[in-house]
């Protein structure tokens, strides 16, 4: 009894946190529609503190991730006059889309550790276990994963992008690409001091397909007969005005 009343006035003893995440997006949900083109998030918050600011500086972190994939990334060789695929690695899980915007360079404000416990990075953020034994560095594999996509604006290093003012308000914009996967993107926020995370804040932002892009999406995948039968008639019908229009203009 007397452990019990020990504990609990141990644990109630225990101070609240001393700051805390309150953020917000300009919009959680983003349509994909025909002429879709991109779109831009605002990140925004501040921080709440329920006591003063300590002395050191603190740092922000905001991270976006869409669904995770499993991935063949495949190594070419030049081969008897032809390029062939020479090697391959399954990549366990990789985001389709990853951004990791930080008020300063992200090295300097985030340790390694602290980036190994929260997978904050790009390389962090991908899974990559296991290799086949004939593969000499599955490491190059993940690099070539991760600068095809960053070519592609898919992965995005946005160091010094966190706008911070006073050490309270912050604020940031992702751009989101065209061709992004349907699906909850991942939106973490982290406050960091000293290299070691004080707080993190979660929330989701749904990308999906709307109008026209969600019909045929839908048809496709639940009625393929519909589908493919629709694409033949559409195709017959462009063919055939297609030629009854060379005919007019040749005549």
């Amino acid at each position: 009894m007397i452990r019990t009343l020990a504990l609990l006035f141990c644990l109630f003893a225990l101070p609240l946190a001393a700051e805390e995440v309150v953020a917000s997006l300009s919009r959680d949900e983003v349509a994909i529609t025909a002429n879709f083109d991109g779109s831009d998030i605002l990140i925004y918050g501040a921080v709440k503190r329920n006591a003063p600011a300590a002395a050191e500086p603190m740092e922000v972190i905001i991270t976006v991730s869409g669904p995770e994939q499993v991935v063949n990334v495949r190594k070419k060789a030049w081969r008897f006059g032809i390029w062939v695929n020479a090697s391959a690695v399954e990549v366990d899980k990789a985001p389709s889309f990853y951004a990791v915007a930080s008020s300063g360079a992200l090295e300097d404000v985030l340790t390694r550790t602290e980036d190994l416990r929260y997978r904050v990075s790009i390389p962090r953020a991908i899974r990559s276990v296991g290799a086949p034994s004939s593969v000499e560095n599955a490491a190059e594999f993940t690099e070539a994963l991760i600068r095809i996509r960053t070519a592609k604006n898919l992965y995005q290093n946005l160091d010094n992008s966190v706008e911070f003012y006073d050490q309270t308000l912050f604020s940031t914009t992702i751009d989101l690409p065209a061709n992004l996967v349907e699906g909850p993107y991942e939106t973490r926020i982290f406050l960091v001091r000293d290299g070691a995370v004080v707080d993190e804040y979660e929330t989701v932002i749904n990308v999906n397909k709307v109008g026209l892009e969600r019909w045929i999406f839908d048809l496709a995948h639940d009625q393929p007969l519909v589908y493919g039968l629709l694409s033949l008639f559409i195709a017959i019908v462009a063919g055939w005005l297609a030629s009854a229009v060379f005919r007019y203009i040749r005549f």
